[in-house]
């Protein structure tokens, strides 16, 4: 699920629990929730880094996002 916070910007949350902590860790487990493990499918994290591409398009920083903003659950 994906909803703005405070400042406006996306942020992914957990389609199970609701958690809006990911592991981010490389050893395999990226990719799941933090919280209750549930994978995160590939169409959630595409409907994020899109709604991060529309959020920097809005900000006129579409050619200039926050390194890593991509994807924050990307494998390493």
């Amino acid at each position: 699920m994906i909803f703005a916070n405070p400042a406006g910007a996306p942020e992914l949350a957990c389609d199970e629990c609701g958690c809006r902590w990911f592991d981010r860790m490389t050893d395999g487990t990226a990719d799941r929730c933090y919280e209750c493990g549930a994978p995160v499918p590939e169409a959630e994290r595409a409907a994020f880094r899109a709604a991060l591409e529309a959020f920097a398009r809005r900000r006129g920083t579409a050619d200039d996002p926050p390194a890593g903003a991509e994807d924050p659950r990307r494998s390493r």
